[in-house]
């Protein structure tokens, strides 16, 4: 769905066709599909972006309709290059991935073939040689050589790991320090003040060195085996230390800085002066990410004074809720926290460091900030569970002034949201759904949130007909006895009331967001194993993400937990609701976090969970990466990291155990799960091992993959042989 370029209609596609909204009359004309239209199913972006996280856990099938050998990496949300390996000239690619995640294709020459966003329902990335890159269409001017003054005078540069100063003027070279050195080099992090006096860098002390080497056993271009080798960083490794360093660059000289402030980083970001080049601030994460600060320092005496300073006593969600945006006019700051028990956002003097006032407020959290308007003093922004009544995972987007006035909730319909506003923010196109309610598409106003007009409401009835089963909501209490957890029922098409079905949960606890699926699609990936004859269940237990602070610290050095206690007792409540589910025969899946959540259940809870099949799974949070697990786990590293591994627990195996891991998985060590496999086979403990020759992360997405973690299920939880009949 598009804005037209003149803004006065929105294309979109229904039922088949592509059709026309005139923002005038409100008609709509059918639209023949252009040449330049793409065939894709995910969404197709015309430049590049950062992924953006929180969204559920989906697929995208890479076709690859050119003659090129093509190279595939994920954006991450900083909007780094992730490399996923290749697609062969007329070949196609399962991916996993998680809806909201950005995935950028090109050719061995390094040029963009095509950049796709993924999106709740698995769906087909096209790349058939038309992707053009968005091009601004604004004068192209050469952007200044890196590290040279606004004023251009001055150039600076790293030179025998110090820092120099060329005067552009005169060309005097100027060596401003003695004290770097190749294992404590200064490094090219440059941030002039706008009157050039002042120069801010950084000097970074290197840390540890780690390196991942995997096998290649059969490759495509060779017969021998190839060795691959990557640096990849795992928790308690000596990180690099970055510290700030402060110039005046008038009389040539360091300003002392006091880093009591900023001892022990993991990250020193976010680069500001202020206007009237006075004060410099950072954003410092400190390790252990217990301590978020924003930094000020006075140029002129290198005095430093935490202008905010967030702590807390077991983490704060850098990663996913963190929010910083200065308002220079005003000497304001527009910060988000969790201090209250829910994410939310508060306006701060950016001079004194007080809070003025808070922004938003209530038992709802804030989940992202989509604009700040700061002529009319308002943010935009996603909202979620600000209604009693509905799922408090569904998306809303709301409207509030700086001071907290004027709260404005602009989509209203009992499903999560998702819109697209007119150029001009006039009007916005919202789209919400269900599982379990088909895309409702409305046209509304952006000042008031008031409707316009239903553009449009989707037709299920040919799903039905044909025997499709509705995905079913699902609440029961977790382990306190009054928190609501939520979850979704699949069940087959032939499903019979008077049957008996084994239970399989979905299963994906990673505390960087919620998992269980919110928006309609007439295909969940949980339906295909439900269609085999099961009953398929995802749920968000707590140390999940995307509710109060309460609720998401349950994973807080504790992601052996996974949410367990709350799983189950929503299983056993769903079994009381419909007798059909069968608790005597449960099985349970998942890939990567969730291969670890899936071994996990064997072992930790084997009286309920009978059958598993573990995909590259984490399974010692020691062997993964370094961020997401200490983020989680915390630092340094204590006896619980050894204590909740599985490899430590895996001589309480009970059940049928199928590990899958792929040879070459970057993402997540393989070497977790074969130590895994050291410790069963060393317990004397019978199970089932696929590792899969040059597949990467989420081996069982793979066609072998998938079809051996189905076949497992029947063989062990319907007692059938599979395709035996």
């Amino acid at each position: 769905m598009t804005y037209a370029p003149s803004g006065a209609a929105i294309d979109f596609a229904a039922f088949g066709r592509r059709w026309r909204c005139d923002l005038e009359t409100y008609q709509l004309s059918p639209r023949e599909p252009a040449k330049s239209d793409n065939l894709s199913t995910v969404k197709v972006l015309q430049k590049r972006r950062s992924s953006r996280n929180g969204g559920g856990e989906t697929s995208v099938r890479f076709v690859n309709r050119t003659d090129e050998r093509l190279k595939l990496f994920w954006l991450d949300t900083e909007g780094r290059r992730r490399p996923y390996g290749t697609i062969a000239a007329a070949a196609r690619r399962d991916q996993h991935t998680y809806a909201g995640h950005v995935w950028l294709v090109v050719n061995e020459a390094g040029r963009v073939r095509g950049i796709f966003a993924a999106v709740e329902e698995e769906g087909t990335a096209v790349i058939d040689g038309s992707f053009q890159l968005k091009v601004a269409n604004r004068p192209v001017s050469r952007p200044p050589p890196p590290g040279q003054s606004p004023d251009g005078r001055w150039q600076a540069r790293i030179e025998q790991h110090n820092l120099t100063l060329r005067d552009n003027e005169t060309d005097e070279q100027i060596v401003l320090t003695d004290t770097g050195t190749l294992e404590d080099p200064f490094v090219s992090r440059f941030a002039w003040s706008p009157n050039s006096r002042y120069l801010v860098t950084v000097q970074q002390r290197v840390g540890d060195q780690r390196e991942v080497h995997l096998i290649e056993s059969a490759p495509e271009d060779q017969l021998q085996p190839r060795l691959h080798s990557f640096r990849y960083a795992k928790p308690g490794d000596r990180m690099p230390l970055p510290r700030v360093r402060l110039f005046d660059v008038l009389h040539r000289k360091q300003v002392p800085v006091d880093e009591s402030l900023f001892a022990n980083p993991w990250s020193i970001d976010d680069f500001h002066w202020s206007p009237d080049t006075q004060r410099f601030t950072f954003l410092y994460n400190q390790r252990g990410h217990q301590v978020l600060r924003v930094v000020s320092i006075e140029v002129a005496t290198g005095q430093t004074r935490a202008l905010i300073s967030e702590e807390s006593a077991t983490f704060i969600d850098y990663a996913y809720k963190q929010f910083t945006h200065y308002l220079d006019e005003t000497a304001e700051i527009l910060w988000m926290s969790e201090r209250d028990g829910w994410n939310h956002l508060y306006l701060y003097d950016a001079v004194t460091g007080e809070v003025k006032n808070r922004v938003t407020k209530g038992p709802w959290i804030v989940r992202g900030v989509e604009h700040v308007d700061p002529e009319k003093r308002q943010i935009w922004f996603r909202a979620a569970g600000m209604e009693a009544d509905q799922d408090p995972y569904h998306i809303h987007y709301c409207r509030v002034n700086f001071d907290g006035t004027g709260l404005v909730k602009l989509t209203d319909g009992d499903g999560t949201h998702a819109v697209q506003f007119s150029p001009d923010r006039r009007f916005l196109v919202d789209t919400y759904s269900r599982v379990d309610l088909p895309p409702v598409t409305e046209l509304r106003s952006a000042a008031q949130g008031t409707l316009i007009c239903r553009l449009e409401q989707a037709d299920e009835t040919a799903l039905v007909d044909s025997g499709w089963q509705r995905p079913e909501r699902f609440v029961a209490n977790g382990r306190d006895g009054k928190t609501k957890i939520y979850g979704v029922i699949f069940r087959p098409r032939n499903f019979a009331d008077n049957q008996k079905y084994p239970v399989i949960e979905k299963i994906y606890a990673g505390p960087h967001g919620a998992h269980v699926p919110k928006r309609f699609a007439a295909f969940h990936s949980a339906q295909a194993m439900a269609e085999l004859g099961f009953i398929v269940v995802q749920i968000d237990g707590m140390g999940t993400s995307q509710r109060s602070k309460a609720f998401h610290d349950v994973c807080w050095q504790n992601l052996a937990d996974a949410g367990f206690p709350d799983r189950i007792l929503w299983i056993e409540a769903a079994a009381q609701a419909y007798p059909q589910l069968d608790l005597s025969r449960v099985g349970i899946y998942g890939g990567s976090a969730g291969g670890q959540n899936t071994l996990g259940g064997l072992l930790n809870h084997g009286e309920f969970y009978k059958v598993g099949v573990a995909d590259c799974g984490c399974h010692d949070n020691r062997m993964d990466k370094i961020w997401w697990n200490e983020l989680w786990m915390g630092w340094p590293i204590g006896p619980h990291y050894k204590e909740q591994s599985n490899v430590q627990r895996a001589h309480q195996l009970r059940g049928k155990l199928l590990l899958i891991v792929g040879e070459l998985d970057r993402n997540v060590d393989p070497a977790s799960t074969m130590q895994v496999v050291d410790a069963l086979v060393k317990a004397d403990k019978d199970f089932d091992l696929l590792v899969i020759p040059g597949a990467g992360h989420g081996a069982a997405g793979t066609p072998y993959g998938r079809r051996r973690q189905r076949d497992f299920f029947v063989r062990h939880l319907l007692g059938r042989e599979p395709r035996s009949e």
